[in-house]
């Protein structure tokens, strides 16, 4: 009882450090490139200048196509990391780490689900720079990892209500990101008192409509994944990238992604504000 104890402490002294605020502002950066990646290739794709959209990790596979890329890809893969551990930290820890104010289970869960989000977008970054030298970086796209992963889970005992769970989980982030959208609550993690009146202004435009987009996208993929399992058909499951091709099919198909891949080129840009001005 006592070692646990005193590796808690340490992991708690670990993530309320320096360099563990370093690790969380990292992260948040990260996590602003990797939708600012994706919303530019959606948009190139309303203005018809590619015909493919990506998810964050076929971004990510066709950004280390090049030198450069792979460079970049390697800074991030560190910053994802920093993300991820952040996370954890939040989720074993049961409490915001900015303002010690302790959290619902269900919010630990939630944390435990985006730090294995962003641990796996780390480890596929650090694989892409090491297969990189031998060509293997794989060409772009990300495939169909959900409808997979879809049918793996459908095929366990319980696997269907679990993947309804699921969905309807990412459905309440789709109303989560809604409701930061319409009353700002995004607001209260920054230290305004920082900021110049048009840094201000423009950061509240820019989490309005960055919020918004997550909400568009999260609310599709979670209807489909719900779908998904109710008829116990994988292949509707969708990611990023499916969510944006829906909204492409739709009537004003290239004004509606156009606008979301905007709201997510926004939201991407946000993440920097809070890199740089959110409470930790």
């Amino acid at each position: 009882m006592a070692v646990s104890t005193q590796a808690m402490d340490k992991a708690e002294g670990a993530a309320r450090g320096t360099w563990g605020r370093r690790f969380a502002r990292a992260g948040l950066a990260a996590k602003g490139v990797t939708f600012g990646l994706v919303a530019v290739l959606a948009l190139e794709v309303a203005f018809g200048r590619r015909g493919k959209l990506e998810d964050r990790p076929g971004a990510l596979q066709m950004l280390a196509e090049t030198g450069v890329g792979r460079f970049l890809i390697g800074a991030l893969a560190l910053g994802l990391g920093g993300y991820a551990f952040w996370r954890f930290a939040q989720a074993a820890l049961g409490e915001k780490l900015e303002s010690g104010e302790d959290v619902s289970v269900f919010k630990r869960i939630g944390y435990v689900g985006q730090g294995l989000i962003y641990a796996w977008l780390c480890v596929m970054c650090t694989t892409l720079v090491f297969q990189a030298d031998e060509g293997g970086s794989g060409g772009g796209g990300g495939g169909h990892g959900e409808d997979r992963a879809t049918r793996i889970a459908l095929e366990q005992p319980f696997g269907r209500y679990l993947v309804i769970a699921v969905g309807l989980g990412i459905v309440g982030a789709a109303l989560f990101n809604l409701y930061r959208a319409l009353t700002g609550k995004f607001r209260d993690e920054l230290k305004e008192e920082q900021m110049g009146p048009n840094e201000l202004r423009w950061y509240t435009v820019l989490g309005v409509a960055g919020h918004l987009a997550r909400a568009v996208v999260f609310g599709l993929a979670g209807l489909f994944l719900v779908r998904a399992a109710w008829d116990y058909d994988p292949e509707q499951a969708i990611g990023l990238d499916g969510a944006l091709a829906k909204l492409a099919q739709a009537d004003y198909g290239q004004l509606l992604l156009g606008c979301t891949a905007a709201g997510l080129l926004a939201y991407g840009l946000f993440c920097f504000v809070q890199a740089r001005y959110r409470e930790l």
